[in-house]
């Protein structure tokens, strides 16, 4: 059991290393200047590049 705590205390600190608002700035910036200018039905190749980049980064989306 002792294990099983360590590998559950060592997921949050992880995380806490690289927040999600944090990660992949320039694939941040670009989706939202899109959404913001031309709405977000059509921004879907920038919105699927952040994705991506989140999931490159460790992060569930």
């Amino acid at each position: 059991m002792g294990n099983t705590a360590a590998k559950v205390e060592s997921k949050p600190e992880e995380q806490k290393k690289l927040k999600p608002c944090c990660a992949c700035p320039e694939t941040k910036k670009a989706r939202d200047a899109c959404i913001i200018e031309n709405g977000e039905e059509n921004c879907g190749d920038l919105i699927e590049a952040h994705k991506a980049c989140m999931r490159s980064m460790g992060f569930k989306i």
